[in-house]
């Protein structure tokens, strides 16, 4: 079942082929995709080929404006991407979503770095976390970048390099610095089980200079008016996360489902089928996953609306999103343990696609869009004190 598809605030005569044709496009991929995965999670990177493809047809510039080169497609369209590559591998909707919500900055930086990262139709930034170490330090014409950065989602893919950074002797909001991914040196350090196939690799950069027309601030107001350009990144990132973790989730209990239909279990004398503990255990998982990805539809359907028609964003449409997304991830975590034990020993071998999607949501749980600490955020603005954290 599929619960009620997000709404758009755009007129029926702006981008609805457009739309649909995107979203063809994605779902194409998304097979081809899905016949790679072991090759994707092999190569812990989307292959080279399949990644210029896909640049080619604007799978990594669906949200940059078009003043730049970008398709600017309207955000409850490419949620739907996001889903239909999730379905395929957690991996490449991985960067999909983090690759094209970054690129939501084309409209804050300015406008001529824009247009020379995605005038070329390759162009993809990737970002990390800075460590505590990392230092700009302005000089003539810019800055000089000293740092190290982590979870560089997409990285082998991509061409540029976006760095946060605090300027030495400036207090207050760190600057973000676009970087030529030749300019720095990568270091691999993604050995892991979960989301092998994001390249999410490290990069450092030793006294790399940077000029001010390649530097911006995350607050600065954007260019374009479209709703995608005011909503911040980060409901945006969090949207994109807990739509993976239910289209996990959602293959998981399908496949375990359809298991239960076949499967008996050994020194157990009735089959999974005729079973009334695997009945509820269906019925009352079904009741999680269902509630959990309609609370997530509902929270950005909310947020984009509200956003498109008043032109900023709501903290109520805000927190909404941070709840909904936090706990969309959990329940995904438990919907997909509790497939996983109904597998049984089969459960553990590489060959069976529940182990990868197993390793990937708890990869996802563990990223900061899945803490549980971000409900203290939303109860701490219910009681009246203050929206802080992640928001």
């Amino acid at each position: 079942m599929r619960i009620g598809l997000l709404g758009s605030c755009y007129s029926p005569a702006m981008k609805i082929l457009d739309s649909t044709e995107f979203l063809e496009r994605a779902r194409k991929f998304a097979g081809t995709v899905a016949e790679r995965a072991d090759e994707i999670d092999e190569g812990r990177r989307i292959p080279a080929d399949l990644a210029g493809d896909m640049a080619d047809a604007g799978m990594f510039r669906l949200l940059v404006p078009k003043s730049v080169g970008g398709s600017e497609l309207d955000y409850p369209t490419f949620v739907k991407i996001v889903r239909a590559f999730a379905e395929a591998d957690a991996s490449v909707a991985w960067c999909v979503s983090q690759n094209n919500i970054f690129s939501t900055d084309a409209s804050r930086m300015p406008v001529e770095t824009a247009k020379e990262i995605w005038g070329e139709p390759r162009g993809i930034v990737t970002n990390g976390p800075p460590s505590p170490d990392t230092i700009a330090v302005p000089t003539l014409g810019g800055y000089r970048l000293t740092g190290h950065w982590d979870f560089s989602s997409g990285s082998s893919h991509s061409t540029w390099l976006a760095a946060r950074s605090p300027v030495e002797g400036v207090s207050g909001e760190p600057r973000m610095f676009i970087v030529p991914k030749s300019d720095v040196t990568m270091i691999d350090r993604w050995q892991v089980n979960g989301l092998r196939g994001t390249a999410s690799f490290s990069f450092e950069a030793n006294d790399v200079f940077v000029s001010e027309s390649h530097t911006y601030l995350e607050s600065d107001a954007p260019r374009e008016k479209s709703a995608i350009y005011t909503i911040p990144k980060i409901p945006l990132f969090a949207v994109g996360f807990a739509t993976i973790s239910l289209a996990l989730a959602r293959a998981c209990l399908d496949d375990a489902t359809e298991l239960a239909r076949q499967k008996t279990q050994r020194m157990v004398a009735a089959a999974m089928v005729d079973r009334s503990s695997v009945h509820q255990q269906i019925g009352e998982t079904e009741a999680k996953l269902r509630s959990a990805d309609a609370f997530v539809r509902n929270a950005a359907k909310t947020l984009w609306d509200s956003t498109c028609e008043s032109g900023v964003v709501d903290m109520d449409q805000r927190i909404e999103v941070r709840m909904a997304s936090t706990y969309a991830i959990r329940q995904a975590v438990e919907v997909v343990d509790i497939a996983y034990e109904m597998f049984g020993a089969g459960a553990i071998f590489k060959s069976n696609l529940i182990q990868r999607r197993w390793q990937d949501v708890h990869t996802i749980a563990q990223q900061i869009q899945g803490r549980a600490t971000n409900f203290e955020t939303a109860g701490r603005y219910f009681l009246g004190l203050g929206a802080t954290g992640m928001l």
